[in-house]
């Protein structure tokens, strides 16, 4: 019979042996073609022991889909961490985002289809990631109006949404994968129209 004061560290080490192996399988299988009983079978475990931890197959995708957009907003926020200005700083946060999210298709496909679902379906991963990068937006708006950069008679707010639409066919998962071809020369001809637009 095992302690009672081992089962949390033991059932933090199983999510994350069940997560582990559900993200290399969703890698090559994809997350909509997957099942639970298919990651049950991989992975070693039954049904019954994986929906102790997770309720349902969305519980994993949730967890992956965290850690990936986590990961991005790293990627953001270490690309944007030294701009001199606020001007560079929306430049270096939409060329960032482009080319996180162009990298995460053309090298991670599979994984990259859990963050379209995600997004399709408005989990609380993918609705808490917007929101972030709409705070992020309106940061460097805030920043850019106190250094005397960007215009300050348009509500703070209806600026910021703005922006975040203008940028959406090109950060969006869903949307992403639409746009490919143009994305590169999206993020330096937008980022420069959107700037132009900021002038005070």
């Amino acid at each position: 019979m095992k302690n009672s004061h081992t089962r949390g560290p033991l059932d933090h080490s199983v999510r994350e042996q069940v997560v582990a192996a559900a993200t290399e399988y969703f890698s090559h299988f994809g997350y909509e073609k997957t099942t639970v009983s298919d990651l049950a079978k991989a992975i070693g475990f039954s049904k019954a022991y994986i929906y102790k931890f997770f309720d349902s197959k969305q519980a994993i995708g949730e967890v992956i889909c965290s850690n990936r957009l986590a990961m991005l907003r790293d990627i953001v926020l270490s690309a944007i961490a030294d701009a001199p200005t606020a001007s560079e700083k929306l430049r270096r946060f939409f060329k960032a985002l482009v080319e996180a999210g162009s990298d995460l298709f053309f090298h991670d496909r599979k994984l990259y289809d859990i963050a379209t679902v995600s997004s399709r379906d408005k989990w609380p991963s993918a609705v808490a990631h917007e929101a972030q990068l709409l705070q992020l937006v309106q940061e460097i708006l805030l920043a850019g109006r106190q250094s005397g950069e960007f215009e300050r008679k348009t509500p703070l707010d209806e600026a910021s949404h703005a922006i975040f639409l203008v940028l959406r066919p090109y950060i969006s998962p869903v949307q992403l994968q639409y746009n490919l071809d143009t994305a590169a020369e999206a993020a330096q001809h937008l980022s420069s129209l959107i700037l132009r637009s900021l002038a005070p």
